[in-house]
């Protein structure tokens, strides 16, 4: 096992591949936000790119399935005997494991619910949209934060639920064309629900604002886990970085 020199240095470690296109937009959002001049000015980071850990909300909707959960914490781990100072996951649905990973992984791990909540909260939005998995829906994972928060959450119908999870499938994870339609039509019906922003609430939506115009008041939780994960490593962020709900 190599161990990184941890002399004047914060290193952050990625359990990644959850999945893989979502994880490489995740490394490059960090050096975006990084205010840097110079190579030596951006944050080290340790990268698992690990596809093969099972799906995770498969495993939620059926624990018969294989769980996730060892492959993430042998992960974790990992990360932590190679001097790693914090711990990002670039997914979501992940995150419904955080009590158990805390518990066994011996590293700060960045949640990316609470830090996108409290972002939310900072800008005084009390009504949320969310675009999730049926993994992350169904633990109420963002729901129970919201509500911790005094905010109220605003959830798909259950035929536009199915277009969310078409679009993470079928389209992102398929490495196909985005249907924009399904896309603007669970938008749509968020909106007239009452939805002041709309979370991006799977990594791979990430990559549909990446490569589309989704237009205003959306707020990408991965954006969030990588801007606080250059905040919480000590570097400075960029100031077009500082509020991330789309305008």
């Amino acid at each position: 096992m190599i161990k990184m020199d941890m002399m004047n240095k914060t290193i952050l470690g990625v359990i990644g591949g959850l999945g893989p296109i979502a994880t490489s937009h995740f490394m490059e959002l960090v050096i975006k936000m990084t205010k840097a001049e110079t190579d030596q000015e951006h944050l080290d980071m340790i990268i698992y790119n690990c596809p093969s850990v099972p799906d995770r909300t498969s495993y939620i909707l059926d624990n018969s399935k294989p769980s996730p959960l060892p492959e993430i914490i042998r992960i974790g781990k990992a990360l932590a005997e190679q001097g790693t100072s914090y711990v990002s996951i670039p997914c979501i649905t992940a995150h419904c494991f955080y009590d158990q990973l805390t518990r066994e992984i011996p590293l700060p791990i960045i949640n990316i619910v609470t830090e996108t909540v409290a972002h939310l909260k900072q800008n005084n939005i009390h009504r949320v949209g969310i675009m999730a998995t049926d993994g992350t829906i169904s633990a109420k994972l963002l729901q129970n934060e919201l509500n911790a928060n005094q905010m109220t959450a605003v959830l798909p119908s259950a035929e536009r639920q199915k277009d969310v999870m078409s679009l993470i499938y079928d389209c992102v994870k398929a490495d196909k064309p985005v249907d924009m339609e399904k896309f603007n039509a669970i938008k749509h019906e968020l909106k007239e629900q009452g939805a002041e922003t709309i979370v991006l609430g799977c990594t791979e939506l990430s990559l549909i604002k990446r490569d589309y115009d989704i237009g205003a008041d959306f707020i990408d939780a991965m954006e969030v886990l990588a801007q606080q994960s250059v905040l919480k490593c000590g570097r400075s962020i960029k100031d077009e970085y500082r509020c991330l709900i789309t305008k």
